[in-house]
């Protein structure tokens, strides 16, 4: 039996990590990739081309990950831990990490290709829940801000949209109120989806 229906059997047709049943194709797990089925799994076209390219990731595709980390197929499992490390950052990926559980071989294998890594130098910007703030974001203000230098306050419940971030300070962001570009400390916003 090719290594393609023995995958199709075992995933009943359908993706591994999503359950998509389109475009489905043999990925061989790196780095340890012999061609069998226990370093490959069954992926949809679009799980595989986010596997593969970290900037055409769609956060919310990898919510199926709620579903497919607990899979009995250890190569399905270090995909699983290898994108919801790449993902740590949002929030919910660091809750199903935290819930997840590999043996030392299995999570040598996930870590093999550096996935989880985290950069020492990397500055994250976090608002008051401890949600990941990223460039482009739109945040709400939770209490009144008197701004330095000017008689204006930014009152509680103003929307700040398209935030840039500071790189040198994880507690500050900039945003506009109204018609001017202020400097708001992190801990005094909220995101906004």
């Amino acid at each position: 039996m090719s290594l393609l229906k023995k995958l199709q059997t075992r995933s009943d047709s359908k993706c591994e990590l999503c359950a998509s049943e389109e475009q489905l194709h043999v990925y061989e797990v790196p780095p340890r990739s012999i061609g069998d089925e226990n370093d490959s799994i069954l992926v949809c076209h679009i799980c595989s081309d986010q596997i593969e390219n970290p900037d055409h990731v769609k956060v919310n595709h990898w919510r199926c990950l709620n579903d497919s980390m607990w899979s009995e197929v250890t190569a399905v499992q270090v995909v699983a831990w290898r994108m919801l490390s790449r993902l740590r950052q949002e929030g919910w990926p660091q809750d199903l990490l935290g819930m997840m559980y590999l043996d030392e071989e299995k999570l040598e294998w996930a870590k093999a290709t550096g996935e989880g890594e985290a950069d020492e130098d990397e500055i994250i910007h976090r608002d008051v829940n401890g949600v990941v703030l990223k460039t482009g974001d739109s945040v709400v203000l939770i209490k009144d801000l008197k701004v330095k230098g000017s008689s204006l306050v930014a009152k509680q419940g103003t929307a700040v949209r398209r935030i840039s971030l500071d790189r040198d300070n994880a507690e500050f962001i900039e945003g506009k109120v109204g018609p001017t570009q202020i400097v708001i400390i992190t801990k005094y916003v909220k995101k906004i989806s």
